[in-house]
């Protein structure tokens, strides 16, 4: 069974920062993209940022510049550097990856989701 178990949410004052992990654990066979994905109240999840096997990231446009994706790709875990936070930043994050398990099919996976609130 595999899982995506996130970590790094909280409370943070506006320009502030914070740091969120995603590790991926179970029968892993290979990881493709990864990414954060995020939703506020009373909107729609959108994403935030992803990153390839190979390490190449693109960003949501109200995010770049202040946000970071980055990779172990030993340690099936992706990150998210968090600077300069807003307080329209306020969402809850939830990882995603495309990860070939045991069966060697693909398939999509989602984390719990981590709160993340910028508020002074």
């Amino acid at each position: 069974q595999v899982q995506l178990v996130e970590s790094g949410g909280g409370l943070v004052q506006p320009g502030g920062s914070l740091r969120l992990s995603c590790a991926a654990s179970g029968s892993i066979f290979s990881i493709n993209a990864m990414g954060w994905y995020r939703q506020a109240p009373g909107k729609q999840r959108e994403l935030v940022a992803a990153i390839t096997s190979g390490g190449s990231a693109n960003y949501a446009d109200s995010v770049k510049g202040r946000f970071t994706i980055s990779r172990d790709n030993a340690k099936n875990t992706i990150y998210l550097q968090m600077n300069s936070l807003k307080v329209e930043d306020t969402a809850v994050y939830y990882c995603n990856a495309d990860i070939t398990g045991s069966s060697l099919y693909e398939y999509n996976y989602w984390g719990q989701g981590t709160q993340v609130t910028v508020s002074s």
